[in-house]
């Protein structure tokens, strides 16, 4: 895995289709450092700490969680430091943890192609948020103010976006796709997303998924979708 530095504190990581691991963020702050989202799987987020150990940075005191789909949040029992969510997100994960059984894990497994590769020959662990706020928390890592808002989103009602203020980057999470896995976004809901990128004055934006975006080019092609 290789680490990606787009500023003088921000790094990610690359993002990966077959097994479907989004990248990962990392906030390297003058007193801590914060990472965006914990990963698919125990071996993701190991990668990610390889990395940053290879580069002398930090591993992060907190890890925020973008929305609780697995890629993202299932690697939340072995992070360093603690995890925050919004109260949907933690939610999410205390009801897939109610439902588990055997055959509700074979059944997640067969949701697609890419949760299997990521889950052969390992355990399912799944465990809720440390933190949990609701609708915005506003941090400092030290000269590093980090603001994590709720925001609607077409692809999931827990969606947590991450912005640097200062150096004018938002991490957005997968809150741009439609809904898995018809991946069909609700129209209304776009537009209200377009309204809060456009009200975060970024200029550069994230995601989980995809390459980084200039926010321009970014919401002309929300806008002609």
């Amino acid at each position: 895995m290789k680490l990606q530095q787009i500023s003088e504190k921000v790094w990610i990581t690359e993002y990966e289709d077959e097994r479907d691991r989004p990248a990962l963020g990392y906030i390297r702050g003058k007193n801590w450092s914060l990472a965006v989202d914990a990963g698919h799987s125990e071996a993701h987020l190991k990668e990610f700490y390889d990395a940053l150990r290879e580069e002398d940075l930090p591993l992060p005191s907190l890890t925020v969680i973008t929305h609780w789909h697995w890629d993202h949040s299932f690697a939340m029992h072995c992070l360093h430091g603690l995890s925050v969510a919004n109260e949907k997100t933690d939610g999410h994960l205390k009801d897939f943890i109610a439902k588990r059984s055997p055959e509700y894990d074979r059944e997640f497994l067969s949701w697609d192609p890419s949760i299997a590769k990521e889950y052969q020959d390992r355990e399912i662990i799944v465990v809720p948020a440390d933190i949990v706020y609701h609708d915005r928390l506003q941090l400092d890592a030290g000269d590093t103010p980090i603001l994590i808002y709720e925001a609607v989103s077409p692809h999931t009602d827990d969606a947590t976006l991450v912005l640097l203020p200062e150096e004018k980057i938002l991490f957005l999470g997968d809150a741009l796709s439609g809904v898995f896995p018809t991946w069909e976004a609700d129209p209304e809901k776009t537009a209200a997303l377009i309204e809060t990128i456009e009200k975060s004055r970024a200029e550069l934006c994230i995601g989980g998924h995809w390459d980084p975006w200039k926010t321009a080019d970014l919401l002309k092609e929300l806008r002609e979708r």
